[in-house]
C-alpha cells in the first residue's frame, strides 16, 4: 500500500507527436538507450528505464514556442550528452546555459520537438 501513496496523482507517461515513428525511435535508441514497443501505423511507445511515453502519427510538434510543456532529460555528464544529441541528429535549438540549480541546454528531436537536458555538474569541469 505504501508503494502506491508513492505513485498516486504523480506523472506517469509522456506523448509526442510523431510523423516518422522509425526516425524518432534510432534518435532516442542511440542517445538516450530507450526502449521501444510498435503499437501499428499509429502509435509508438517507449521507456527509458524511468517513465513511459510514447509517440502518436501526428504532423504537429510540441515547442514551447507555441506553449508546450518542456520535458527535460537529466545527464550526469551534460557535454557528453550534448555531443550525443547533435551526432544522432538532434538540433541545438538552446545553447548551454546556467540557470539556479546547474545547467541545461535545448534541443529539436529528428520531427521537431523541443526537450531539454540539464545537470548539477558543471560542464566546463
Amino acid at each position: 500500500m505504501a508503494n502506491e501513496r508513492n505513485i498516486d496523482q504523480k506523472i506517469d507517461y509522456v506523448e509526442f507527436p510523431a510523423n516518422d515513428f522509425d526516425a524518432v525511435e534510432r534518435f532516442y535508441s542511440n542517445t538516450f538507450d530507450w526502449q521501444f514497443s510498435d503499437y501499428g501505423p499509429g502509435y509508438r511507445a517507449f521507456h527509458d528505464d524511468k517513465l513511459d511515453g510514447g509517440f502518436y502519427k501526428s504532423d504537429l510538434v510540441s515547442s514551447t514556442a507555441t506553449g508546450a510543456a518542456l520535458v527535460i532529460i537529466y545527464a550526469t555528464d551534460l557535454r557528453a550528452t550534448y555531443g550525443k544529441v547533435k551526432r544522432h541528429g538532434g538540433v541545438i535549438c538552446e545553447e548551454i546555459f546556467s540557470f539556479p540549480g546547474g545547467w541545461r541546454f535545448q534541443f529539436k528531436d529528428p520531427h521537431g520537438n523541443e526537450l531539454g537536458v540539464w545537470s548539477d555538474t558543471d560542464p566546463a569541469v
